[in-house]
């Protein structure tokens, strides 16, 4: 089993026992010692950020449990973040953490679509811009990114 494989099936009980998933992992052995970067985030069917404290316990309990099971084995330096406004949207569960957000999607034909991510369904996105609903399907999208916004309103 790989090392990134196996962190990641170490980490994921604990990180949902703080009420967190596990994104992913990467391990880069480059250098010593070694690098962990473990990324949480909210379940998908959750809307909103993971906060600091509950990242942080969850740092604290996959440090634990790395440590208990000596994997890796040798120093190592954990970092446990949550994915960022910038990761690129490219999976169904990307697409409903980021319902509610503002969205640019990428579509196989080459144009680029924007709104607010409305709902997710098995197939489909669905966005509205100024009163306007357009559907898109998951099939169609190339890539897709959550627009920072400087001032939201509700």
């Amino acid at each position: 089993m790989k090392l990134d494989d196996r962190i990641a099936d170490l980490a994921r009980p604990v990180a949902e026992a703080v009420g967190l998933t596990v994104d992913s992992v990467t391990v880069s052995a480059a250098g010593r010692p070694t690098r962990v970067l473990v990324t949480v985030d909210l379940p998908a069917d959750c809307v909103g950020s993971a906060d600091l404290d509950t990242v942080a316990a969850a740092s604290r309990a996959i440090g634990d449990v790395l440590d208990d099971a000596n994997v890796p084995s040798g120093a190592y330096l954990l970092e446990v973040s949550t994915p960022g406004t910038d990761r690129p949207l490219t999976l169904r569960r990307h697409f409903l953490r980021a319902r509610t957000r503002l969205v640019t999607l990428e579509v196989v034909a080459g144009d680029a679509v924007t709104g607010r991510l409305a709902e997710v369904t098995d197939t489909h996105l669905v966005l509205e811009s100024d009163g306007e609903v357009r559907t898109v399907a998951l099939a169609e999208v190339t890539l897709g990114r959550v627009q920072v916004e400087m001032k939201r309103l509700d």
